[in-house]
């Protein structure tokens, strides 16, 4: 084959494209601060593939065809990826809309003692991924309700979301239903259990070391007083309706991802039926969120489908619930 017959590019050759974009990188962030990622960075990569393309079709004559096989095979890889990420935003705008996930922070609140509330969030999340194979999933579900959790108590988002990713992907890890650990031991032909035996050596202690830093961390922390998680309780019992009811939506969705359902059916039946849940449970929301729309019908539809695709901004009188609620649907993900 042509591929085959290519002429490799010299060791300096090669180090040209990732010059170029550490370069061009450097400067497009000097230049746009933190708004590179909203295309900067995007160009920047784009050009420094097309510098390799042109040391490939000139230097090592490749043909734009195998060149262009070549991208769509890596695309059609991550497209799975791609996918999860569109239904992730639609699954917690509807979660949180329909009051899933303000349920989940105002028992959760009521429940988890603030000075280990770090601790409880690794070992939560630990335990989810593990039982569930995902730690996308974990993190867009319960991950979500924590960080809603965390917040109310106090504590910083980079704290909270160093809890939730650190349990997530160490259950995911070291979890029998996960695809990357079952793919890994299928592709290097060692038993699954003796591959996650393995693993177990280095996720364990550092699994450890991890858990000691967040109870150091919480017990010095200054987390929200009693008086202040008493108004954030109140303005989510005053702004959505908090019922047991609402976690049949997630009992659901574990069901499913214990029969090993695909990922993408279940993240898209869950995100549905929390949509149909805030429709049930909280009309008022659905309508304020659709704003002005004509008749009751043609607002509670617009809010539906907002709820899975849109920027869903929920007023419950404190600015801090108010962002806590706050939350991009898929098309804040586009």
């Amino acid at each position: 084959m042509s591929n085959q017959k290519a002429k490799l590019p010299t060791p300096l050759l090669s180090i040209i494209p990732v010059i170029v974009l550490v370069v061009t990188l450097f400067f497009t962030i000097r230049i746009f601060g933190s708004d590179a990622l909203e295309g900067g960075s995007q160009i920047v990569l784009l050009f420094s593939s097309a510098v390799c393309c042109t040391i490939a079709l000139v230097y090592s004559k490749i043909k734009w065809s195998v060149i262009e096989n070549s991208i769509m095979d890596n695309v059609r890889g991550v497209a799975p990826a791609l996918f999860i990420l569109l239904i992730i935003g639609a699954l917690s705008g509807s979660w949180m809309v329909s009051g899933i996930v303000p349920s989940f922070i105002y028992y959760g609140i009521k429940i988890i003692h603030p000075k280990f509330f770090l601790v409880t969030a690794c070992i939560i999340c630990s335990l989810v991924s593990v039982i569930t194979g995902s730690s996308w999933t974990t993190i867009a579900t319960i991950g979500v309700a924590l960080l809603g959790i965390g917040q109310a108590q106090g504590f910083s988002a980079g704290w909270i979301a160093g809890a939730i990713i650190s349990g997530a992907y160490f259950g995911d890890k070291i979890s029998p239903l996960s695809d990357t650990t079952v793919l890994a031991s299928s592709v290097t032909g060692t038993p699954l259990f003796k591959h996650i035996r393995y693993l177990m050596g280095t996720t364990v202690p550092s699994k450890i070391i991890t858990l000691i830093i967040f109870m150091i961390a919480g017990l010095n922390y200054n987390v929200t007083t009693d008086l202040q998680i008493d108004v954030y309780t109140l303005a989510l019992k005053e702004t959505f309706n908090i019922t047991p009811w609402l976690f049949l939506v997630p009992i659901i969705t574990g069901i499913m991802i214990a029969k090993r359902v695909p990922t993408l059916i279940t993240l898209f039946i869950s995100a549905i039926m929390a949509a149909l849940f805030a429709l049930i449970f909280q009309p008022d929301v659905i309508l304020e969120i659709a704003g002005n729309a004509s008749g009751v019908i043609s607002a509670k539809f617009k809010g539906f489908l907002i709820t899975l695709f849109g920027t869903t901004a929920i007023d419950a009188g404190s600015p801090e619930i108010n962002e806590l609620l706050s939350t991009n649907g898929m098309a804040g993900r586009l």
